[in-house]
């Protein structure tokens, strides 16, 4: 329950203590991996280089109200998708 205000506190709200919590964001990774439809993101080149270097793509993994949610919901997903290929094209 406290992950999950936190998460609204610092991703809803604009709040953010610029902070990446490396712990907390591999431990969702670790959790997505175990996922088909993430597997395939993760052994791309180009996608992993994101999932380790990226701020804003790390900073999104680091919600784990946002990792469950993508763990659930193919909207979530796909949604994910949309950031890393945004973060692609920079």
């Amino acid at each position: 329950m406290i992950d999950f205000i936190s998460d609204l506190l610092s991703s809803g709200f604009g709040f953010s203590t610029d902070v990446l919590d490396t712990r907390k964001i591999d431990s969702n990774i670790a959790l997505l991996r175990q996922q088909e439809w993430f597997k395939k993101i993760y052994e791309s080149n180009q996608y992993y280089s994101l999932l380790i270097g990226n701020r804003e793509v790390r900073a999104y993994l680091q919600s784990n109200f946002r990792v469950k949610r993508m763990i659930r919901n193919e909207k979530a997903q796909a949604k994910f998708l949309l950031l890393l290929n945004k973060e692609l094209k920079i």
